[in-house]
């Protein structure tokens, strides 16, 4: 496997999909651009914010291939691979690494309560299926299966799982993480109000759907982080909390998309049964991007 560090800022990205079904690809490709040249980290398509338990495998696949394509090798694709079958999470990794993913970032969908021991199996065969550094995801506010420090501590000896991101907010279950695999794996935060406190704990960067609209404030925020500067981050951490409270209000692909089109990306509306935002909740968005100087 080659070695390949992740750190820094990965905007999840949004799947640009048109009415007929099809990936928006030149529209993908001009934000995969844009991003790039913000400065971001990294990139990780089919993440939260990518929607996709709502798309079909050849609108993944796609979502995918144009990513990488418009990476052209600048920053890390990481891609996110979802099922309920273990069987088609492993073809899923097999086929993004086929084509040039970077990493993968392991997701699983739930529908039937899954033991402990089926979700450690799923992750580990998701890994040992493929020769890319592996990030595991975890997110109790929306999974069944959720990833405990004690079953996060097993996988980590899977010598390709290399990295943890946590949806949970809860700082005293990431010290425990990082006091048993910080050694073993980098630990990324996703939005929310905890990426700063992460990076002081010892994470590496974060995940996150909210950097796609605010690239350069998000680089700029890990920059100081990374620097130990903390009492400049913290001002432009809770500068940028109000994105957040709009997207904890709102449905997140939402608010980002609609975030997007305001900026001049045609990404178009969430998926279906998701419902775009409404006029004056549009317009809330709007104006929080305007006193972030990101519109």
């Amino acid at each position: 496997m080659a070695e390949v560090t992740f750190r820094g800022v990965f905007p999840y990205l949004v799947s640009p999909v048109d009415e007929g079904g099809e990936v928006k690809s030149e529209v993908l490709a001009r934000l995969v651009d844009h991003l790039i040249q913000q400065g971001v980290h990294g990139l990780t398509p089919l993440g939260s914010t990518g929607e996709f338990p709502y798309l079909t495998w050849e609108q993944r696949r796609r979502v995918v291939e144009v990513t990488i394509e418009a990476a052209a090798g600048r920053v890390p694709v990481v891609a996110g691979v979802a099922a309920a079958a273990t069987t088609e999470a492993v073809r899923q990794a097999r086929a993004f690494e086929a084509m040039g993913a970077d990493g993968i970032l392991a997701i699983l969908e739930t529908y039937f309560p899954v033991p402990a021991r089926g979700v450690e199996d799923y992750f580990t065969r998701v890994a040992r299926g493929v020769n890319l550094p592996i990030v595991l995801y975890t997110n109790p506010n929306f999974q069944r299966g959720d990833l405990t420090p004690e079953m996060v501590a097993r996988l980590a000896e899977v010598p390709n799982v290399r990295y943890f991101k946590d949806a949970s907010g809860n700082t005293g279950r990431l010290l425990d993480l990082l006091n048993r695999v910080g050694g073993r794996l980098g630990v990324f935060s996703a939005s929310a109000h905890i990426p700063l406190c992460v990076m002081m704990i010892g994470g590496v960067g974060w995940m996150a759907g909210p950097a796609c609209l605010i690239p350069a404030q998000s680089v700029r925020l890990y920059e100081l982080a990374a620097a130990k500067r903390w009492e400049e981050a913290m001002a432009l951490q809770k500068d940028l909390w109000r994105l957040n409270q709009a997207f904890a209000r709102y449905n997140l692909a939402a608010c980002v998309k609609a975030g997007l089109e305001l900026q001049g990306f045609e990404v178009g509306d969430p998926l279906p049964p998701l419902a775009p935002l409404a006029p004056e909740e549009r317009e809330e968005v709007g104006k929080i991007l305007e006193d972030l100087e990101a519109l």
